[in-house]
């Protein structure tokens, strides 16, 4: 069993091992955990682009030490054109091609934030040119095709060559590139250096914005230049449930954090330290199964709820579902929200702040547009609006999607403090609560509770029915115990991405760092 990294001074956990080694680089000059982040974002997007992007949102939980948590919400909103009638005549919003990028990209502005709230916690401010070389240099010089991104685009070539700009950016040669193949984006490496010589706001009011506003009309994108330069990330007090174990935390709407912090309250009345292995699979599910109701019933755009997400994650409230679930069957289930794709990382320094942070485009590759003059891959995270004015998620000019993303992070009561999270649609939360509840509350090792075999009840990357989908290593009389109980059960390989890139990072009472990684990805957990 491939063991979990430790060091003393600081730790950096991404789905690929170039960003997990941008962020040490960071470190190692002196720079804080969110300097770190920031030029692990910028490489990701340049690594590991059918996963997330300059293009797509961001959200982030920042720990700092000893303080009270900080959430930043860097997603995009609705194009001021993007009303139902731009999609007359059609049943519901495309998930690729110009119509289906009809929100703003946010993470650009999360970068920006972020780095804002650094120099105020007394970070080193180091120059943006040093947080954004080493994105630069892997999209100018080329850096190898993942697997991951080789399958991605083989597999959804036929919808998306035909996307503009898809098929000369990502199939330069006329076929999806083989792995281990160099990759070059010429243009992302320009418009990486036109942010890091003009600033990050260039993205939303500077030339750059005025770029894109250009191109984005002429695509009939329904976002404008006055979308773009509306676009603030803002910073939030992130939700909050006082678990038997600790604090734990995670993002607001129109994110489903709450759907993670729900999973754990109601287990939290389950016993999961005494069950055994169907038990633990049966109860988070079920307990997922109550959480994805709330979810439905509640979560969109915060300006459009009727009630505040913290007055749902209530003490009596989980002791209410809890007493719903029974150890003897399984509810009926609908259906999800689908697929997701996400990069989950997480950086904790040396002073203690702890960063954990999501970065996505929603479908691989978003809508398939790559804008044409700068690489950019725009997100397709508005094809969870609704084209019935009546539903909850309804489409409306300026208003916010709804969001699968949601990092996480934890203050225990024995002292660690711990960040987690994971890619992957409905898989988040559920991934989230099955590494909480293996490490925590059973003691599994750190790196054994995210290589262990997951699941996955609805809707993921590639996938497309809402059954419950175990890994194959787990044993024979766990999946059938789980078909007894009345789980629609399928099989997947045996390390799917379809379960998700989890990562995790503890800081120990002692100030030692932990950090593990997700064999399913290209990642590393670095320490120095």
């Amino acid at each position: 069993m491939i063991q979990s990294n430790m060091a003393p001074l600081g730790m950096a956990v991404a789905p690929h091992h170039l960003a997990s080694e941008s962020a040490l680089a960071v470190l190692r000059d002196g720079g804080n955990a969110i300097e770190a982040m920031v030029a692990a974002a910028a490489t990701i997007a340049v690594v590991y682009p059918h996963m997330n992007g300059l293009g797509g949102d961001g959200f982030w939980l920042i720990l700092p030490p000893g303080g009270d948590p900080i959430a930043i919400d860097a997603s995009g909103a609705a194009g001021s054109l993007a009303h139902p009638d731009f999609y007359r005549g059609a049943a519901a919003i495309p998930h690729r091609g110009p119509t289906a990028a009809l929100t703003v990209a946010g993470t650009v502005s999360g970068w920006q934030e972020a780095l804002t709230l650094s120099a105020e916690l007394g970070g080193t401010q180091l120059p943006l040119p040093r947080l954004l070389r080493d994105a630069i240099r892997y999209a100018a010089d080329g850096m190898p095709v993942t697997a991951s991104q080789a399958a991605a685009t083989a597999a959804k070539r036929q919808e998306l060559e035909q996307q503009p700009g898809f098929a000369a950016t990502f199939m330069p040669d006329g076929e999806p590139p083989r792995a281990g193949s160099r990759f070059t984006q010429p243009a992302l490496a320009q418009t990486l250096s036109v942010l890091s010589e003009q600033g990050l706001d260039s993205f939303y009011r500077g030339e750059l914005a005025q770029h894109l506003a250009r191109e984005m009309a002429t695509l009939g994108m329904p976002v404008t230049l006055a979308d773009l330069q509306q676009q603030r990330a803002r910073r939030c007090t992130p939700l909050h449930v006082a678990h038997s174990e600790g604090d734990l935390w995670n993002m607001t709407p129109p994110t489903q954090g709450l759907v993670s912090l729900a999973i754990l309250g109601i287990t939290d009345r389950l016993d999961m330290a005494q069950a055994d292995e169907t038990q633990t699979v049966h109860r988070i599910v079920e307990a997922t199964k109550k959480a994805f109701d709330l979810r439905d019933r509640h979560i969109t755009d915060p300006r459009h709820m009727e009630c505040e997400a913290q007055s749902l994650l209530t003490d009596d409230y989980f002791a209410t579902l809890a007493s719903q679930i029974s150890d003897a069957s399984a509810a009926p289930w609908g259906t999800g929200r689908g697929p997701g794709d996400t990069v989950w990382m997480g950086v904790i320094d040396s002073s203690g702040l702890a960063v954990s942070f999501i970065q996505s485009i929603y479908h691989e590759f978003g809508s398939g547009v790559v804008i044409p003059g700068t690489g950019i891959t725009w997100q397709n995270r508005g094809a969870a609006f609704s084209l019935d004015p009546a539903h909850l998620l309804a489409l409306s000019p300026g208003k916010q999607p709804f969001h699968t993303l949601n990092p996480a992070a934890a203050r225990l009561k024995d002292g660690r403090t711990l960040i987690y999270g994971a890619m992957g649609g409905d898989g988040q939360p559920q991934t989230q609560a099955t590494l909480f509840t293996r490490h925590v509350i059973q003691g599994m090792p750190l790196q054994q509770a995210i290589s262990a075999p997951r699941w996955l009840l609805g809707r993921t990357w590639g996938q497309t029915s809402d059954s419950l989908k175990l890994e194959g290593r787990f044993a024979p009389e766990t999946v059938e115990r789980l078909r007894q109980l009345g789980h629609e059960v399928e099989l997947l390989a045996d390390y799917s991405e379809a379960v998700g890139h989890a990562g995790a990072i503890v800081r120990h009472s002692n100030g030692m760092l932990e950090g593990a990684c997700d064999p399913r990805s290209n990642g590393s957990a670095s320490g120095f």
